[in-house]
């Protein structure tokens, strides 16, 4: 990837449950241990990134949604939406329950797909990456998302019936790809993998024959470390840095940057 500029990566999959949030903490935690500086925004109003990392929700977390809904958001005010904690590692933007009222609100609103791209834009220059964790349904959250990226990556949880949320958000982006002009970039990661599994094999293999160089090389394993460190509101890096997922992550991250 050219780092001259900031990378947008939206991490999207419309089926819950494939790792995204994972993707979006971990990623983002690995990347700053390539010393790269970067910023994670929980756009899901399930708030799942934000719980995790204890920012629970507050009258300080609600004005997430002024990054969609506000005409004239300034510099100052989205800096303002950050919270900075070293135990984190990256720079964070916590979600709210309230980003559930921004599908009704933006639909009166023009240029309503591009109101999240026109407000990352006043932050680029501070950040190398810009880490979107999404919303698992179809709406306008996600389609903002999609549009502002970079790069949408894709996490994919490896067995059969996950392949149908694939299938939906290649559907939504050969959509935007109709209306907007240029294409979205995309690539598929292939998450919570057990190599004792026949079926997961399969799977794999499915993803590399049919994407080809549009997936990772990485291959993120089912590893009982995130959830220890989720339940204790932690990043993986700080327990367990030499655990199997925070390696495989770390090698994403270099993935991505190279």
């Amino acid at each position: 990837m050219n780092n001259s500029e900031c990378q947008i990566l939206a991490i999207t999959n419309q089926k819950g449950g494939v790792g995204k949030t994972t993707t979006a903490l971990t990623l983002g935690a690995a990347l700053v241990l390539l010393r790269r500086k970067t910023l994670v925004i929980d756009l899901d109003p399930h708030a799942s990134a934000t719980i995790h990392l204890t920012y629970y929700s507050d009258t300080q977390n609600e004005k997430v949604v002024d990054i969609f809904l506000k005409d004239e958001i300034s510099k100052e005010e989205i800096l303002g939406l950050i919270k900075r904690d070293k135990r984190h590692f990256f720079d964070f933007i916590p979600g709210s329950v309230k980003l559930s009222m921004v599908e009704g609100e933006l639909r009166e609103k023009k240029s309503k797909g591009l109101s999240l791209k026109k407000t990352l834009s006043k932050i680029t220059s501070y950040y190398e990456f810009i880490i979107l964790d999404c919303p698992p349904n179809f709406g306008l959250i996600l389609i903002n998302a999609l549009v502002a990226s970079t790069l949408t990556v894709i996490p994919i949880q490896t067995e059969f019936l996950a392949l149908h949320g694939l299938k939906l958000t290649f559907d939504t982006i050969r959509m935007l790809n109709r209306v907007i002009d240029r294409k979205i970039e995309y690539r598929a990661l292939a998450t919570m993998y057990d190599q004792r599994i026949g079926a997961c094999r399969r799977v794999v293999e499915v993803l590399k024959r049919t994407l080809k160089e549009k997936m990772f090389k990485t291959i993120i394993s089912v590893d009982s470390k995130f959830r220890e460190a989720s339940a204790r509101g932690e990043i993986i890096y700080n327990l367990y840095p030499q655990s199997r997922g925070a390696k495989q992550y770390l090698q994403l991250a270099k993935e991505i940057v190279l």
